[in-house]
């Protein structure tokens, strides 16, 4: 018999291991690493409430979050689809870091590690905050909660869809100026990662740009306002050019989120500018949409910080940054008590009145309908399916025929005014409107504290240009809220006193 050679227990011992370190240890440290490299979901997170509220998450950078480098870098790449340099030109807010140098991401924007990659997308502070000037050479004062008056929405979104179709959107050009910037991308970053996210990226924006190609046609809203319902039609899947043409052209200004819970107790009042939801924790998760959020995405923990924040969040007062004449503000206190109270609240932290956070019909109140058509029956029905499945599926909206009326918390810093913001200042909304400004200037943040409301009559500020508006284009009719009853027959004195006691609010 021809003899087998015999190999030694060590040198299978040496096999075995060999064998169970490449098949078995070797790919656990693999999946291990990766798992290490492109797993966790870890957002940034601020102790203070006002931090979180300008850059904590809503769980949007899942769906829609940009790569935190190629978000730093489209501006430089696209920068001809930009009014002017960087995110700035479009009315986003950077604050500055101790050492006097502008921080990384603007106000209103958040960032998330989720599958080994930073992202960055926007949240609720990106509608709801924005800057105030006593005078063009002073330093613009943050003010968190307040009405965006300076973010235009529309540039915007059609910055993203106008850069994703440009060939630029591509590693050739993006990777390069990353690493500009001082990325310092590792190899798997600079050769795997990053192209990746750039071609999948720029199909996701490009599947969304088919989807809001309405957008482009519609005329522009300018700073501090959004077609808010027409764009949630689009979350449904509604045949966006068969819809009435008297849907489209709705812009409204972006509201405040001051002093929450007195809307909400002891009565709910009737939310959004047409009233049609009564629910807050509804009307939030409905905004936070806007923010790239999805049900399964959506981030609760974190809104509801923002929501426990909002409750309570005091407006600045008017007498911070100007001197209130506090005799003639007692002499209009009588004028507000008989015009204004019953629908706005006994005063500017006193919501209590019959009428309060209830709908006016639009007949009584006359103002542009374009908003009140622009949410239709079809769609509060759709928004019933939204979170089908889960506790908090969606049972508020309804349909109404008006415009509710807000109680006045911090009015001075919600110019201009009308839902449509197409009213300059308060003084202005006491004339007639015939006798209000036909064409204004949108996105200053210098204020005039005589008329109260930012200085409108100027077509640039701060070396950019504002955006002009004007009243006879759709939606943008400043009619409506006149007459006796809504104080603009009062006297020249009368009116003076009544601004002047609003400065209070």
């Amino acid at each position: 018999m021809p003899h087998r050679a015999v190999i030694p227990p060590a040198r299978w011992k040496r096999r075995f291991l060999f064998l169970f370190a490449f098949t078995v240890l070797l790919p656990a440290a693999v999946l291990l690493w990766l798992a290490g490299r492109f797993g966790g979901d870890i957002p940034v997170d601020y102790a203070d409430p006002v931090e979180h509220f300008k850059y904590g998450s809503t769980g949007g950078e899942h769906e829609m979050g940009f790569p935190y480098w190629i978000w730093r870098a489209l501006p430089e790449v696209c920068g001809q689809y930009l009014p002017g340099p960087g995110y700035q030109s479009i009315g986003m807010l950077y604050e500055k870091k101790p050492d006097g140098s502008l921080r990384d991401l603007p106000v209103g924007t958040s960032r998330r590690r989720y599958q080994g990659v930073d992202r960055v997308f926007v949240n609720c502070a990106v509608c709801h905050t924005s800057t105030v000037r006593t005078a063009a050479d002073q330093p613009p004062v943050l003010v968190p909660g307040m009405p965006a008056a300076q973010f235009n929405m529309k540039a915007f979104e059609e910055f993203f869809f106008r850069c994703a179709a440009d060939p630029r959107f591509a590693k050739e050009y993006l990777i390069p100026e990353i690493q500009r910037q001082g990325a310092d991308l590792d190899l798997l970053d600079r050769y795997l990662v990053y192209p990746a996210a750039i071609a999948i990226m720029r199909d996701r924006v490009l599947a969304l740009k088919g989807r809001f190609e309405w957008v482009f046609e519609q005329k522009p809203w300018g700073p501090g306002r959004v077609d808010t319902f027409n764009s949630a039609k689009v979350i449904f899947n509604f045949p966006m050019h068969r819809l009435d043409p008297k849907e489209f052209d709705a812009p409204a200004d972006f509201p405040s989120l001051w002093l929450q819970r007195p809307r909400r107790e002891p009565r709910a009042m009737e939310l959004h500018w047409d009233g049609n939801n009564t629910d807050m924790t509804e009307r939030n998760k409905s905004a936070a949409f806007g923010t790239g959020t999805t049900p399964p995405t959506i981030d609760l923990p974190r809104i509801r910080r923002v929501e426990e924040w909002i409750l309570d969040a005091e407006p600045p007062a008017f007498s911070k940054f100007f001197p209130v004449d506090q005799a003639l503000a007692a002499r209009g206190a009588p004028i507000y008590k008989e015009y204004c109270a019953a629908c706005h609240g006994a005063s500017g932290r006193d919501f209590s009145g019959p009428d309060v956070g209830r709908v006016t019909p639009l007949a009584e109140i006359g103002t542009d309908r374009r908003r009140l058509d622009s949410y239709t029956y079809t769609l509060a029905v759709n928004q019933a399916t939204l979170y089908a499945g889960y506790p908090w599926r969606f049972t508020q909206f309804r349909k109404t025929h008006g415009y509710a009326n807000m109680p006045l918390d911090g009015i001075w810093l919600r110019a201009p005014y009308l839902h449509n913001g197409s009213v300059p200042s308060l003084r202005d909304l006491l004339e007639p409107a015939e006798r209000r400004p036909k064409v204004f200037w949108r996105g200053n943040d210098v204020f005039d504290p005589h008329k109260v409301g930012f200085v409108s009559d100027q077509p640039a500020a701060q070396g950019r240009a504002l955006f002009r508006l004007d009243t006879a284009e759709p939606g943008n009719g400043n009619g409506g809220h006149e007459g006796r009853a809504y104080g603009t027959e009062l006297s020249a004195d009368d009116k003076l006193a009544l601004v002047e006691y609003l400065k209070t609010f």
